[in-house]
């Protein structure tokens, strides 16, 4: 078998474990969403928790012996390592209210932004040449940010279920797509044999 022939079922290999791995990820995350709500919120919390003590001891320790930068550059380096620590801390204690104080955080600022979306599509009706559908836009922007903003535990868990019926649909896809690509494998092979060229 030719080398280049070998390069190109490993690639193939390559891609189909990387597909089936990520397929069966986003599936098993999105079915952990789906059945388990609350425990996945406060697992997701405890990985951000995790993130923001790392960060802050990383910050502290650039304050400490970074050589580099003045005095309130080391003293400001430590205090945000600091904050970082401590926020990181109190997530840790209290996982699930923190979890969905963020949850609540990041749904309020989904709904702002698309009402802000919406404002600038308004202010952009005169330039653009497809003035209906830009007024279609904004105006289903503005209401759909004002629907988020009066009701966002609704839109939470609308986020939730949506992003938990997504990441298991992707996972089926990407898992396909690595079945199929065996079979694709099998029949660029068979074509490169069978080519008198090669």
């Amino acid at each position: 078998m030719s080398q280049p022939l070998t390069e190109a079922k490993s690639v193939f290999k390559s891609v189909r474990i990387a597909l089936a791995v990520s397929g069966a990820l986003a599936l098993l995350a999105g079915i952990v969403l789906l059945v388990w709500p609350g425990k996945s919120l406060a697992v997701i919390t405890g990985i951000f928790a995790a993130y923001l003590v790392i960060a802050g001891v990383v910050y502290i320790g650039l304050g400490i012996f970074s050589g580099r930068g003045g005095a309130w550059a080391r003293v400001g380096h430590i205090v945000l390592g600091l904050l970082y620590v401590v926020a990181g801390v109190i997530a840790f204690a209290n996982l699930q209210p923190v979890g969905e104080l963020l949850a609540l955080i990041v749904v309020i600022f989904i709904g702002i932004s698309w009402i802000v979306d919406g404002v600038v599509s308004l202010t952009l009706l005169g330039s653009d040449g497809s003035r209906v559908w830009t007024l279609l836009y904004a105006l289903l922007s503005i209401i759909a940010g004002a629907v988020v903003l009066f009701s966002p535990l609704v839109a939470g868990l609308a986020f939730w279920l949506l992003f938990g019926i997504s990441l298991v649909a992707l996972g089926i896809v990407q898992i396909v797509r690595a079945i199929t690509l065996g079979k694709d494998a099998k029949s660029f092979v068979a074509a490169v044999q069978d080519d008198p060229a090669v």
